[in-house]
């Protein structure tokens, strides 16, 4: 897959999830085949206003490359100065978030408001666009309701405004996360451009993804929560995996959490990950029980291992 002058190694990427993806969930999902990951939503204020936290969450190694920064707000001035800053780090791509359906994002007329509003959204394209080094993209969904759909047009305007691919969430605002994925919307948008298109929505396994493009001609597709605790969705023909498959994929996300974070804050990011990799187990359960009880890092990793000896053991009997 190819978005400006960047090639992919395959079409299916790590969507951006807000309160998952780390620097160290990103790599991990490089590692299990994403084509490319997106980090969580940066606020174009917490950047310019040089906020701590804002600038951690901007993080990145040479071994997660390609990676894409998004960004949100609805101040055009302000999301311009944001995207010059971000193309001064060592990133790819640089994403415009038009799609988010949180309250407090659409009460500052960011995220998926901007659907309502294109006059501003183009300008802010325009000017991220403008203030960029790296190519922008731009992520929507369908509409605000299902009376308002509007995406085969906006993503348009946002091709006529420098925009090097878009993300279309199939799901209108009113959908929020959940209710049927719009194939013949999706579809629609990708005849209405000539720039690439990557669909997102509803992506459980990399057969669905594979789907998805079939049914619709799009270029390529994003997996959100279908790579929560389960980041070799990435990967063909992989059926769902042994309790041993999944405790090493865990302790390799702890690898990387240990290498890029410090070990309070690898405690607490691995009990947001961990009832995912739990999930549809015999015995998960217990394991995310026993791991929300503990206050070290270290005790985790060794309960891990513990865990890993002991599977391997009965898979060799």
């Amino acid at each position: 897959m190819q978005i400006g002058p960047l090639t992919l190694s395959s079409p299916f990427i790590l969507a951006p999830l807000a309160g998952f993806n780390d620097l160290a969930f990103r790599q991990l999902c490089r590692e299990y085949g994403a084509g490319l990951c997106y980090s969580e939503m940066i606020s174009c204020h917490g950047l310019v206003f040089e906020q701590d936290k804002t600038i951690q969450m901007t993080r990145t190694v040479p071994e997660e490359r390609p990676v894409a920064m998004q960004l949100f707000g609805s101040d055009p001035e302000i999301m311009g100065e944001a995207a010059a800053i971000l193309s001064e780090l060592p990133i790819d791509l640089i994403d415009i978030n038009m799609g988010c359906p949180v309250k407090k994002v659409i009460k500052k007329g960011a995220g998926a408001a901007l659907m309502r509003n294109p006059a501003l959204a183009a300008r802010i394209i325009r000017l991220v666009r403008r203030h960029s080094k790296v190519p922008v993209t731009v992520k929507f969904r369908t509409g605000w309701n299902h009376e308002s759909i509007v995406a085969p047009g906006f993503a348009k305007m946002a091709e006529d405004e420098g925009a090097a691919a878009v993300s279309l969430h199939a799901r209108t605002w009113t959908d929020g996360f959940s209710g049927e994925v719009d194939l013949r919307v999706l579809a629609d948008t990708k005849r209405a451009v000539s720039i690439p298109v990557i669909g997102n929505g509803g992506i459980m396994t990399y057969e669905q993804g594979q789907e998805m493009m079939n049914q619709t001609g799009c270029d390529g597709v994003m997996v959100a929560r279908g790579a929560l605790g389960r980041p070799w969705v990435f990967q063909p023909n992989r059926d769902e995996p042994s309790l041993l498959f999944r405790l090493r994929a865990l302790s390799r996300h702890l690898d990387l959490l240990e290498l890029h974070y410090n070990q309070q804050i690898c405690l607490a990011k691995t009990k947001n990950h961990i009832a995912k990799y739990c999930k549809g187990i015999i015995g998960g359960a217990a394991i995310r029980q026993r791991i929300f009880t503990m206050t070290s890092f270290p005790n985790l990793r060794a309960y891990i291992e513990t865990l890993q000896n002991e599977s391997a053991a009965r898979l060799n009997r």
